[in-house]
């Protein structure tokens, strides 16, 4: 498939970055890398202060992106930076975040475009401003349009298609893909890349991804109107857990399958009520934002040379458990 060249090249950029980073630290690689995750002090580099805010498209109650901060945390730790986060699910209010950020005089900008209308106009503020942007996790494809340095987060088509590839080797015929937020262009992008190389019949549902009881009664309600579904996609990780439930209140045999990972998606597929799950890794999407935004302030550094930055797309199954395990226990995976 064409997108996996890059996305190995993304993979040893990543390494790359993380060694040069390790060699800018006024006190060594190991102890600048030590921090929160590590349970380390967190002393790090000698160079000024900055001040970068991080805004978000977050919904209540999605561990996404507590993984995200964990890496954001852990690396401005270690790049003297003060972090500021904020979210809000919805484009006008995110754009309101975007201006009250600006208007702190930031010293970098990190934002979702999960709904990029919105933001545009914050955006080309910013940049005018001379506040480096980098967009993260959603919308990569509006990113250097906007004015951004880069984007840094996995490609949404890729993403979806090598889903519909693991459903067709595991058999499937019928699948629903299960949409957390209506006008999420990533999660749009998903579904759409998932019914490109899906060899059979995929549905969306639409559901109310801040009330997991509604999310939860809805899926059942689909499961139980069609026996034939024998897979379901969710988008999220605490919407997996919520099919589960789902399937069972169901008498359905549908395979659960989901995008992201988290402590209870890694128990999930050691219990095999998950087929498998696809990371884009979210710790480095919050760490290499940080650190982007560090090296452009302190060395004119531009991660990728403005392209995107992969983080993503990677099939885990329960074969990975034992490996991944103590990384999800600790909020970093």
């Amino acid at each position: 498939m064409a997108g996996r060249p890059r996305i190995r090249t993304a993979a040893v950029l990543t390494a790359a970055i993380a060694l040069a980073v390790a060699g800018c630290s006024s006190s060594g690689g190991k102890k600048a890398e030590d921090g929160p995750a590590g349970g380390g002090s967190g002393k790090g580099v000698d160079t000024p202060r900055l001040k970068i805010a991080m805004v978000t498209h977050s919904g209540e109650g999605d561990t996404f992106w507590d993984i995200v901060q964990s890496g954001a945390k852990q690396a401005a730790a270690k790049d003297n930076v003060e972090f500021l986060y904020s979210a809000n699910k919805e484009g006008d209010e995110q754009a309101q975040l975007v201006r009250t950020a600006i208007n702190k005089k930031v010293d970098g900008l990190i934002v979702t475009l999960a709904k990029p209308d919105a933001l545009k106009d914050e955006i080309a503020q910013a940049v005018k401003a001379g506040i480096p942007v980098v967009t993260i996790n959603s919308g990569g494809q509006f990113s250097k349009q906007y004015g951004a340095l880069s984007h840094i987060g996995q490609d949404e088509a890729v993403a979806g298609e090598a889903v519909g590839e693991e459903l067709n080797k595991r058999g499937k015929k019928k699948a629903l893909c299960v949409i957390h937020e209506q006008g999420n262009v990533s999660l749009e992008e998903r579904c759409a890349g998932a019914k490109k190389t899906f060899d059979g019949s995929l549905q969306t549902l639409n559901v109310e991804g801040t009330n997991m009881p509604a999310t939860q009664s809805s899926v059942e309600a689909k499961l139980q109107s069609d026996k034939d579904i024998d897979a379901i996609v969710t988008l999220g990780a605490p919407f997996a857990a919520a099919s589960v439930k789902a399937k069972e209140q169901a008498g359905s045999k549908a395979e659960i399958d989901t995008f992201d990972l988290n402590a209870q998606v890694v128990k999930s597929l050691k219990a095999k009520e998950i087929g498998f799950a696809v990371d884009q890794q979210p710790y480095l999407q919050g760490y290499l934002a940080i650190d982007e935004l560090w090296l452009y302030q302190t060395n004119a550094n531009v991660l990728g040379g403005g392209k995107p930055v992969l983080t993503g797309p990677a099939v885990v199954t329960g074969k990975d458990v034992p490996r991944l395990e103590k990384y999800t226990a600790r909020g970093t995976r």
